[in-house]
């Protein structure tokens, strides 16, 4: 008879747990028949130890299993979305979503909030009046057949045991396991029920993995998943060693996303938009020039359409800062070439922009703008920054954060930098 202390000190010991073991376990920890200490003991077990691909594949398949599937088979257009592992400055969900709609393809994002330095999508849509991510399975489909896309908030029953997991993880220190990372993450797309996705894994001083072979063993780890499990899968990894357009917050981060939809989008932002878009629209066979749908105003009318079918007012005013103050002068004239994606994501947190924890409440309105971006020439004192805050008295902890994050070369420009770093597809 399988037990959890047994599954511990196999798991322990470097064996491998059948597709029963694992079965069994989450049947059990959802009947609480396993205690947290027992689950958080195997968690940290595999930490060590990791998972195989079958013992990963199963793992996941129960993660999904523990909850309900959205049933997207209604809607007339093939199903595409897009995740992201987080960045600083990374609204690109508010502009391809609407984006790839445009091109005929239905995207239903079900995204997350911010923690720490890296924004939330989630968050940022709230920063428009009236908008609500809290839809109900049948709410979301309405608004695909209106409008071709959603970005809403992931409904309690996708994957529950996730959440479960993702809490005992958080304060075991087993968070940084790739397994655990990609069954996490996939279970709630595959639980979504999309037929294609296109993941952005960030690499870099601003994302959750620092090096590049973490990040490609992360993306070939959760393409393999998602086309186990019938979901046409392609990943793109790219870099957050910079915030990613000019905009880190939250209604500073639509109104560069307005702009980006109106055509004037930060080129950045804008290359790594273009390339998921191209990825998500080949994956479901749709031969179209996504800049054609940005160029026509079809992709902002999309956009407008969204927000409008989720109860806001794309035309209403966005919350403005009540304070704002110039940050990190250049100290001397040259060619900016490092502007630390971490150290701006932590000063926007510190200004309200980030929560601590879940449960914390953000400022709409506070944020940071990159007055200047790597490959521009300064002038001796120019602020490269400008902060933004409800309460003046968390500048200072901002500006605290920001201490060493610049880089100034005297002779000539740095070689300009592509965001896509590497593509990878799966065997099929």
């Amino acid at each position: 008879m399988t037990d959890a202390v047994s599954l511990i000190q196999a798991k322990r010991d470097g064996k491998q747990l059948t597709d029963d073991d694992i079965r069994w376990l989450f049947d059990a920890y959802a009947k609480n028949e396993v205690a947290d200490e027992q689950m958080s003991a195997l968690l940290m077990a595999i930490y060590f130890q990791g998972l195989s691909q079958d013992e990963l594949r199963t793992w996941t398949a129960a993660m999904i299993d523990s909850g309900d599937r959205l049933d997207l088979g209604q809607l007339t257009r093939p199903t595409v979305d897009k995740h992201s592992t987080g960045g600083v400055g990374d609204k690109v969900s508010l502009i391809l979503a609407p984006l790839v709609a445009a091109c005929g393809a239905a995207v239903p994002q079900l995204s997350g909030r911010g923690l720490g330095h890296t924004g939330g999508t989630l968050d940022k849509l709230e920063a428009i009046p009236g908008f609500t991510a809290s839809l109900t399975p049948r709410q979301t489909i309405d608004v695909l057949n209106a409008t071709g896309c959603v970005i809403a908030a992931a409904g309690a029953g996708l994957a529950p045991a996730d959440r479960r997991l993702y809490a005992l993880r958080d304060v075991t220190g087993t968070v940084e396991s790739i397994p655990l990372i990609a069954s996490s993450i996939m279970s709630k797309k595959i639980a979504e029920g999309t037929s294609a996705l296109v993941l952005d894994v960030k690499v870099g001083t601003g994302a959750f993995m620092k090096s590049l072979d973490k990040a490609r063993a992360l993306a070939q780890t959760m393409v393999a998943l998602g086309e186990e499990h019938d979901v046409r899968t392609a990943a793109l990894l790219t870099s957050m060693d910079t915030p990613l357009g000019r905009a880190v917050g939250n209604a500073v981060e639509v109104e560069e996303s307005v702009q980006a939809l109106q055509g004037n989008g930060p080129e950045d932002l804008m290359r790594v938009t273009y390339a998921l878009a191209r990825e998500m629209l080949a994956l479901v066979g749709i031969d179209t020039d996504p800049e054609d749908a940005i160029a026509s105003g079809r992709a902002y009318e999309t956009y407008k359409k969204m927000i409008r079918a989720q109860g806001g007012d794309p035309d209403a005013p966005l919350p403005r800062a009540e304070h704002v103050k110039p940050a990190l002068l250049a100290p001397r004239e040259g060619w900016l070439t490092r502007l630390d994606a971490l150290a701006v994501g932590v000063a926007a947190w510190r200004l309200g922009a980030g929560r601590a924890r879940k449960e914390d409440p953000v400022s709409a309105a506070a944020g940071v703008i990159c007055l200047a971006k790597p490959g521009d020439h300064i002038s001796e004192g120019q602020p490269l920054l400008e902060l933004r805050a409800d309460d003046e008295s968390r500048f200072d902890q901002a500006i605290q954060a920001l201490d060493g994050a610049m880089t100034i070369i005297d002779h000539e420009p740095p070689p300009e930098q592509d965001p896509i770093i590497e593509r990878i597809i799966g065997s099929c």
